[in-house]
């Protein structure tokens, strides 16, 4: 390891954590645009492939690891080329240099999640069950999913920390590898073993160059049919057809996916995403949830302030989370301040059109965070990100705080109890415009207060969804 790098910490939760990375063919490969690539005249958004790392709650009895630990970044020479395309100075001498700085930065970084283990509570009678016979999971646990979109210039491994938190307090964690051209580098697979690399796209590499908008809303797009081909997959797996999953994925692993029958709680899928995955996550939840988007909520974390317009026609819940430097810095979005239109899309949500009686969006700033928290690059480079970022909170700590509210928002689906900062009223109606009394500054939570500003949330009066009115409405969006 790099002088100055960090190792990722161990997962905290009460499970050990499983990962399998699953590529497998779309079942009718995809044109989302006809857009060409300049240079080579061919496509340059067909999905003919999906790829995504699982992780889930592994077995807790004679734990053993048998494979080696994924590589953080698994092709850094891939990588340091994609970074350079991103600046505009690709060549040879660029991207030795790109690769030799990647190696200093980030060197062998392993994730800590163990490759292709046993699902919680399986035994190998399960692996053995037809899929004609009924589904029984004799007691065991059935674990909601998650379905999570990276942002730009980052990929489904640059929050391996977080989505394995959450495998730790029993979720399933779905993270995908987007080939919209908004990563640095990734490899499409097929399972005959042939390869192509997918890099940077922008405007002008593309033939007709589109305008920016629609650019951003193709890409979009694609990510949208990723995120339903992955939802796909793992409705295959639940239904018992992870052998043939394990068969076609073009990544070798899954060895224990058939014994994941009726495994997954998928009537609880939620959508989740940063940045530009924020951005994804919006789009992908009008008109949810349905058969190809089952989703129930969705978790929207620094929701993008470039990546094209924020979707506000949502009739699920949401929780939206800002970073202090995205709430903080003063960004003009579509003609507004973007603090104002996230405000004004989460009071929408809250006002479902087709259930006005069931307020259910939230919006809060994750004090001292900065935009990079969530990922895993603070907790391996803490000193170089906390003074190029300003972030002030303790890098461990940044992730943990966005693990623990994802995991209060999970439970509030579940059962619709409020708990934690989801049980808060408002804090501050906008940034930094603290309204709270003498008292209950007092008597609120420390932990919270020192963590959260809290600008939309439903009002205590109805911490149940569906068992109180909502009549007036006061200070920004608290509905009483």
């Amino acid at each position: 390891m790099p002088f100055f790098s960090s190792k990722l910490p161990n997962y905290s939760g009460p499970y050990q954590v499983g990962v399998v990375d699953i590529e497998t063919a779309v079942i009718e490969k995809r044109k989302i645009s006809d857009l060409l690539f300049k240079d080579t005249q061919k496509p340059a958004f067909d999905l003919d492939t999906v790829l995504f790392s699982l992780y889930y709650p592994a077995v807790d009895e004679a734990f053993k690891p048998s494979k080696p630990h994924h590589p953080w970044v698994p092709n850094i020479s891939q990588h340091a080329e994609g970074y350079a395309r991103f600046a505009g100075i690709n060549n040879g001498f660029v991207n030795s240099v790109f690769s030799w700085a990647l190696w200093t930065l980030i060197g062998s970084t392993v994730v800590p999640a163990e490759v292709d283990t046993s699902i919680y509570g399986a035994t190998p009678s399960q692996a053995e069950y037809s899929t004609e016979i009924p589904i029984q999971n004799d007691g065991l646990p059935t674990f909601p999913v998650i379905v999570f979109s990276h942002g730009m210039a980052s990929s489904r491994l640059s929050y391996t920390q977080w989505c394995g938190e959450l495998a730790s307090l029993g979720f399933v964690v779905a993270a995908i590898e987007h080939r919209d051209g908004s990563g640095p580098g990734s490899s499409v697979t097929l399972k005959d073993g042939t390869t192509r690399d997918v890099y940077h796209i922008s405007e002008s590499m593309l033939d007709p160059q589109p305008e920016t908008s629609d650019f951003k809303t193709t890409q979009i797009a694609m990510r949208e049919a990723e995120i339903e081909e992955t939802v796909r997959v793992m409705r295959q797996i639940n239904d018992g057809y992870g052998k043939d999953v394990y068969h076609s994925n073009a990544r070798g692993e899954g060895e224990e996916l058939a014994a994941w029958r009726g495994r997954l709680n998928m009537n609880r899928v939620v959508v989740a995403g940063h940045s530009y995955g924020a951005t994804t996550a919006l789009q992908a939840l009008q008109g949810a949830p349905n058969d190809v988007r089952p989703f129930v909520g969705g978790l929207i974390l620094d929701p993008g302030k470039h990546s094209g317009h924020l979707n506000d026609d949502i009739d699920v819940p949401i929780v939206v989370i800002h970073s202090q430097s995205w709430s903080a810095r003063h960004s003009i979005f579509e003609g507004r301040p973007h603090f104002d239109v996230v405000k004004d899309l989460v009071k929408k949500v809250m006002r479902n059109k087709e259930d006005p009686k069931n307020p259910k969006a939230w919006f809060m700033t994750s004090k001292g965070t900065s935009h990079p928290s969530v990922t895993d690059a603070p907790l391996i480079e803490p000193m170089l990100l906390s003074w190029t970022t300003g972030s002030t909170i303790d890098v461990r700590q940044g992730v943990m705080q966005y693990v623990k509210v994802g995991e209060e928002f999970m439970r509030y689906l579940e059962d619709g109890h409020r708990t934690g900062v989801l049980a808060e009223d408002v804090t501050h109606p906008n940034y930094d415009e603290d309204v709270r009394s003498e008292k209950r500054k007092e008597t609120m939570s420390k932990d919270i207060a020192k963590y959260w500003q809290i600008h939309v949330t439903p009002s205590l009066a109805c911490p149940h969804p569906g068992q109180c009115g909502i009549d007036v409405e006061n200070r920004d969006g608290v509905i009483e």
